[in-house]
């Protein structure tokens, strides 16, 4: 991943860790590439300065709160906050490497078996967090890094405790990512449920088998139009045969007629065995094939290429209400790291497995590292508004009744 050196109006340090280089940006603010005191790496993302209101302070609580109950083996971990400092920060686990957005974009399509072991990693993940009671809400391949030790997904801002009375939205409005957005939710109906997730995984696997989405369109009421109408067809021209019968079934307009994501594990697992692989060899070529060509061939850039441009449909927040009419979506985050916070229910449960941990490579350090500052003698914990913590309590209290212990 390309790491950008600090600008003179960037912090240096934020609640002990150093920060070494700009990563990314978006609506909300910077990502920045930090360092704990034991030189744990970080995605640390800070709101804009001029964006720190109360209402901003209570949806980056609520956030936090979220992403503590988080966990897998395929999923960026929490590692800290404080959403009442000054600047606002949130600290996730880095992963050192490309979204899958960006490496479709330089690389093309994957191969027919690293496809399908994408796409039976990533259900798996989400089988694990559908297991805690959660939906992600906006899966999408800038949400996907591929890292050293496989891919890992990122941004649980949409993600809340099914079933949670608790609402971060304003009313009537629709969020998520048309270009991965399953028809229910571009209709605004609740609650959703775990085919949400399946339908915007089967985007994301249609777009990694051949660098395109279910559907098109230079307009965005034209593309809330097509994902709305139960007569229009995905486009799955240029999909390998033997992905087109999963694909068809993940991206069904009705959401009782997608398969289950074990379901989806298993045909996964039936595409890679057809092509003479165990699943076991064909994650490790997904994983080599992808760091391999992540991997920076030079020291840092100074100024990192950017991101492909961003399509009407890749755009991330959607105003709900007819979509021939809905207004023109705002612009939103370029890099992967950052997300907006927002509830919803209802998901299917399932098995899950360990997790590991990267380290960012040392050329792609930025070339004028800043001087340590250091951290404060102790950290103090993390604080909260009375309003957020009665909503961290209220999501609390449903994911307590849905737990199995």
């Amino acid at each position: 991943m390309n790491v950008a050196p600090l600008s003179p109006e960037d912090p240096t340090e934020l609640g002990g860790f150093e920060l070494l280089g700009r990563i990314g940006h978006g609506g909300m603010g910077q990502v920045y590439l930090g360092e704990s005191p034991g030189g744990e790496p970080a995605a640390v993302k800070v709101i804009k300065p001029t964006l720190v209101d109360t209402e901003t302070r209570r949806r980056f609580a609520q956030e936090t709160e979220v992403l503590k109950t988080i966990w897998g083996p395929r999923i960026a971990a929490f590692l800290d906050a404080d959403p009442e400092a000054e600047r606002p920060w949130l600290a996730t686990e880095y992963v050192d490497g490309p979204d899958l957005r960006k490496h479709i974009h330089t690389h093309g399509p994957l191969p027919l078996p690293l496809a399908a072991s994408l796409g039976a990693t990533l259900a798996e993940a989400l089988i694990g967090v559908h297991k805690q009671g959660l939906l992600h809400r906006d899966l999408k391949p800038a949400n996907i890094l591929l890292g050293p030790n496989g891919p890992k997904i990122i941004d649980f801002g949409l993600a809340v405790f099914t079933e949670s009375s608790a609402s971060l939205t304003a009313p009537h409005t629709v969020m998520g990512t048309p270009a991965c957005m399953a028809p229910e939710q571009a209709n605004n109906v609740k609650p959703l449920g775990g085919p949400v997730d399946v339908y915007a995984l089967g985007a994301c696997l249609l777009f990694a088998a051949t660098g395109h989405y279910p559907f098109a369109a230079d307009n965005i009421h034209v593309l809330f139009h097509q994902l709305t109408d139960d007569s229009k067809e995905p486009n799955l021209s240029d999909a390998p045969a033997e992905l087109v019968p999963l694909l068809t079934s993940m991206l069904r307009h009705a959401p009782a007629d997608r398969p289950t994501l074990p379901q989806m594990v298993a045909a996964c697992r039936g595409v890679i065995e057809g092509q003479g692989l165990t699943v076991a060899q064909a994650r490790r070529r997904l994983t080599a094939q992808t760091a391999a060509q992540g991997t920076p061939t030079g020291p840092a850039e100074e100024n990192p290429a950017p991101a492909p441009p961003l399509s009407p449909a890749e755009l991330p927040t959607v105003p709900a209400g007819n979509p021939a009419t809905a207004p023109t979506v705002p612009l939103p985050a370029d890099h992967p790291a950052t997300a907006p916070t927002v509830p919803l229910p209802a998901p299917a449960p399932a098995p899950y497995t360990p997790t590991l941990r990267t380290e960012p490579a040392p050329q792609d350090r930025p070339p004028d590292r800043p001087q340590r500052t250091p951290a404060p003698a102790g950290r103090p914990a993390v604080r909260h508004s009375p309003q957020a913590r009665r909503v961290a309590q209220q999501l609390r209290e449903v994911y307590a009744q849905r737990a199995a212990f």
